[in-house]
C-alpha cells in the first residue's frame, strides 16, 4: 500500500480533484444520513470529502428499479429535493454547480462543487421536453442506461438481445449535445456504446468504467472502445468497485493497473476518477473510503506519473471535457 509522503499529499490537497460518480444520494433520500454529518456509515460526507481532498463531486440520482418506468420522474424530484437541502443546509462548505465557472468560483473559495447527474434514462418518461425541464433544474450528466433496458437504449444487462439506441436515443444524444448535458456510457450495451460514438458530436465521458483487458467484466470498457472515446476527446472516471478491478483481489494498486493499461493505450488525458462510492459494497483495500483518496495520488507519484500527469488524472482532465460540453 502507498506511504502517503509529505510532497503526495500536498499535491492532492492543492490539485483539483474530480470525483464523476457516487450514489451517497440514496442514503441521503432514505433519511439515514446528512452529507453535513460526518459518519461511519458508508463512503461519502462533506466532511470526509474535505478531508480526501475531494472538491468536485458528481452526486448521482439514480433510479432504483422498483422506481421503473413509471415512476422515474417522481423518484428523481424526491432525491433532487434531499440534494438541494443538503447542499443548502451546508452553504458554508457546498455549493451547485452548474457552470465550468461556478466550478473554479466555488473551489477557489475552499468549498465543495457539486453536479447534480442522473443514472437512468427512463427519469425522461419518453419525452425530450423532460430532458430540458431537467437541465433546467441543473442537471448537468446523463448516463443513458442503469443495466436494463429502457426507452433510450439497452444495458449491459440486456447483452443477449445485441440491442443498441432506439431512435429516441439518438434523438436524446443530439438533445443532450445541443443543450451542453455530458453524455455518459457507463452501464450502456457495447452496441449502444458504439451507437453514441456514431451520433455524439462533441466528448462523451465513461463516468465510472474500467478497463475490460485488465478486468473481463461486461461493465468495463474494450480497448476499441477506450481508443473511441479517446479520439472524441472523452474521459473515463476510474471505478472502485472491487469485480471492476480485479477478478479476485480488488486493491488500491489494482486500480493504478487500470490507470496504467489506458496511459499506455491512448495517453493519460483521458483518465479520471469515476469511484462509485456509495453504490458499492466492500471497496478495494487501500481506499476503504473518501479520506484514502490522497494514497490513490501518491500511488500514481509511485508508479512515475508526473505532478502534471497526475493532476490531469485528479481532476484536470474531466475539467476538460465540462469546459467543451458546457461551455466556461
Amino acid at each position: 500500500m502507498a506511504k502517503l509522503s509529505p510532497h503526495g499529499r500536498q499535491l492532492h490537497m492543492e490539485s483539483l480533484v474530480v470525483d464523476a460518480h457516487v450514489d451517497t444520494l440514496i442514503g441521503v433520500v432514505y433519511e439515514r444520513r446528512s452529507l453535513g454529518e460526518r459518519s461511519d456509515e458508508g463512503h461519502v460526507d462533506f466532511p470526509r470529502l474535505q478531508e480526501g481532498g475531494v472538491n468536485v463531486q458528481f452526486f448521482a440520482h439514480y433510479i432504483e428499479p422498483q422506481f421503473k418506468p413509471d415512476r422515474a420522474l417522481l423518484r428523481f424530484m424526491q432525491m433532487a429535493d434531499a440534494f438541494y437541502r443538503e447542499i443548502q443546509a451546508n452553504a458554508e462548505v457546498a455549493e451547485v454547480a452548474y457552470t465550468v465557472a461556478d466550478i473554479r468560483r466555488i473551489t477557489s473559495e475552499g468549498r465543495i462543487a457539486c453536479i447534480l447527474t442522473v443514472e437512468g434514462g427512463e427519469v425522461l418518461q419518453g419525452d425530450l421536453s423532460v430532458l430540458r425541464m431537467l437541465h433546467r433544474l441543473g442537471m448537468r450528466s446523463l448516463g443513458m442506461v442503469w443495466n436494463q433496458r429502457n426507452d433510450l437504449a439497452d444495458g449491459v444487462g440486456e447483452a443477449r438481445t445485441g440491442g443498441g439506441l432506439t431512435h429516441l436515443g439518438v434523438e436524446a444524444v443530439k438533445e443532450m449535445d445541443r443543450l451542453g448535458i455530458a453524455i455518459d456510457v457507463s452501464h450502456l450495451s457495447d452496441p449502444g456504446f458504439w451507437d453514441v460514438v456514431e451520433h455524439v458530436e462533441g466528448p462523451f465521458i465513461a463516468s465510472h468504467s474500467n478497463a475490460r483487458a485488465v478486468c473481463p467484466h461486461p461493465r468495463n470498457l474494450t480497448d476499441d472502445q477506450i481508443r473511441a472515446l479517446a479520439a472524441e476527446g472523452g474521459v473515463m472516471g476510474m471505478n472502485f468497485a472491487p469485480a471492476f478491478v480485479h477478478p479476485e483481489d480488488a486493491t488500491l494498486e489494482g486500480v493504478l493497473d487500470h490507470v496504467d493499461h489506458i496511459a499506455e493505450l491512448v495517453g493519460i488525458d483521458h483518465i479520471g476518477l469515476g469511484s462509485d462510492f456509495d453504490g458499492i459494497g466492500r471497496p478495494p483495500r487501500g481506499l476503504e473510503d473518501v479520506t484514502r483518496m490522497p494514497h490513490l495520488t501518491q500511488g500514481l507519484l509511485d508508479r512515475g506519473y508526473s505532478d502534471d500527469q497526475v493532476r490531469a488524472i485528479l481532476g484536470g482532465n474531466f475539467l476538460r471535457v465540462l469546459e467543451r460540453v458546457w461551455g466556461d
